[in-house]
């Protein structure tokens, strides 16, 4: 992760707040740390553009782009929208009003004014890749998704494909990094920021060793830079495209897109406090659909966590610790004889107290793993989030559907198959769990030390589900759950304007 922090208009929002362009960075830039720990999001590497490895890294790209013929001097001319760093053709342009009622135009996606500018840069020849770039994404049906986004670079690039300009004269720009050998130039910021890729792995030196294994994460806003131009330069300059580019879309806020102006932009730190890290983290994640715009909305938020952390989630583990059903406060033992081992459970009658329904709803959660770890791979966390909830529904029906509660203890066989319902839910527990902690990473934790699990037995690889019904042991069998940890996850309240709104009616 990090901070891309040179160019336009970073300067004259620094000349704006009265402070220097560094100065201005430090700060913001320290904020968007502190919101990635505040958020538990942890990285290898925190990129500041401004670093003296970055600039390094830069004037050596540069040159390799030089060297290949890829760049020359040009005169260049068109509307520049500073916001966005970058040309706009007309076809992207609409005419408005500005602040004092004169005529303007202004980018039809962010409704930004922009201002025609003209100036001699360095040009990249960017026409000259148009066959490799459809070659390259023909051979690489998955480079890019998901496949709207794909689709929609092919479509950019059957569109004549003009040459970019690569710099910028330092007179109007002087916050960036210096063109190697022409002082009067500043280099694109879209081209410095790219190549923080290359520079977090070690460029020019080591990056052999992770490049092109790269999966980049983007909006959908800044699809082209990194679809069209990126590939493009990573081309001139000899080097392989990245493997994989995972696209995102944006949240609304009830069908409205964020702005300052209408005022509806969600404070994630605000979000943090209503609704916990790990129920703000499990909703975004879970609702989160990367190939569509997604609404945001308090009561959305509420519903969807009280409903399947706090009932489903944290209702199945407190029904299946407390010590009315689990006196001994152990792990207990699993019974073959009340859950034969079946190769057809349709044809389970009279070998055990399991029913078909409770032999499809185990193979359901044994399959979950390798489900969730195909999504996450993907970067379809919602898909293998949804896949999660729905075997906690499961469980919490298959414990409904025995109620344990009305076992005689006194009966051994009634007590045999007590323990195997209490096993089997402890199971599908641990295993949510497990696969729960990238994305509610806290909660996560409280679920396993309830259950006993140690740090060490919570990895994915070693993730087993039930290995008694295979005839393995399992090594949680028999042992003392951890200490109670109290409710897993507190029911939100609905949010305080909504409340008001029903006091009123």
């Amino acid at each position: 992760s990090g901070t891309d922090e040179h160019g336009l208009k970073i300067q004259q929002a620094a000349a704006a707040a009265g402070t220097s362009p560094p100065e201005l960075c430090e700060r913001v830039s320290g904020l968007f740390r502190q919101a990635l720990t505040q958020a538990a999001v942890s990285f290898t590497d925190f990129t500041r553009t401004s670093e003296p490895r970055h600039q390094r890294a830069v004037r050596h790209f540069w040159g390799a782009l030089r060297d290949s013929g890829a760049l020359y001097k040009g005169s260049y001319e068109g509307w520049y929208c500073t916001p966005e760093e970058c040309f706009l053709p007309e076809s992207q342009l609409a005419e408005r009003r500005d602040a004092q009622g004169r005529p303007c135009k202004v980018s039809v996606e962010t409704g930004h004014q922009v201002h025609w500018t003209k100036e001699e840069n360095y040009m990249f020849r960017l026409s000259a890749f148009r066959d490799p770039l459809q070659k390259w994404l023909r051979d690489n049906p998955h480079a890019i998704s998901p496949d709207p986004f794909y689709q929609h670079v092919l479509r950019w690039l059957d569109e004549d494909l003009p040459d970019l300009s690569v710099s910028r004269e330092r007179s109007r720009l002087q916050w960036g990094i210096p063109v190697p050998s022409d002082s009067t130039q500043t280099i694109y910021v879209w081209v410095d920021a790219l190549v923080n890729y290359l520079g977090a792995v070690g460029y020019p030196e080591s990056h052999g060793e992770w490049w092109p294994a790269a999966h980049h994460i983007v909006g959908k806003d800044i699809l082209k830079f990194h679809a069209v131009y990126w590939p493009a330069l990573l081309m001139a300059a000899g080097l392989a495209p990245p493997e994989r580019i995972f696209v995102h879309s944006h949240w609304t806020v009830r069908g409205q897109k964020m702005s300052k102006s209408l005022g509806n932009v969600i404070d994630p730190s605000a979000c943090i406090g209503q609704y916990t890290l790990d129920g703000f983290r499990y909703f975004l994640l879970r609702q989160g659909v990367p190939e569509r715009d997604c609404d945001y909305y308090d009561e959305k938020v509420v519903k969807l966590v009280n409903s399947e952390l706090a009932d489903a989630l944290g209702g199945l583990l407190n029904r299946s610790t407390a010590l009315s059903i689990n006196p001994s406060n152990t792990y207990p033992c699993f019974s073959e004889s009340c859950f034969p081992k079946a190769l057809d459970y349709r044809e389970t009658n009279g070998m055990g107290r399991a029913s078909a329904e409770d032999y499809e709803f185990v193979a359901s959660v044994a399959s979950l793993p390798l489900q969730v770890a195909s999504y996450f791979e993907g970067f379809q966390i919602y898909k293998a989030l949804e896949c999660i909830s729905l075997c906690v529904r499961q469980t919490n029906s298959f414990f409904q559907r025995h109620r344990p509660w009305k076992l005689d203890r006194k009966d051994p066989a009634d007590q045999l198959w007590l323990d195997t319902i209490i096993h089997v839910t402890l199971e599908c527990l641990r295993v949510f769990g497990t696969l729960l902690q990238p994305v509610i990473p806290h909660t996560a934790d409280k679920l396993l030390s309830r259950l006993g699990v140690e740090p060490e037995e919570r990895g994915l690889s070693s993730l087993m589900f039930l290995p008694r019904y295979s005839g393995k042991p399992c090594p949680f069998e028999g042992r003392q759950l951890g200490p109670d940890t109290g409710i897993l996850f507190h029911r939100l309240e609905r949010p305080r304007q909504h409340q008001t709104e029903t006091k009123k009616l």
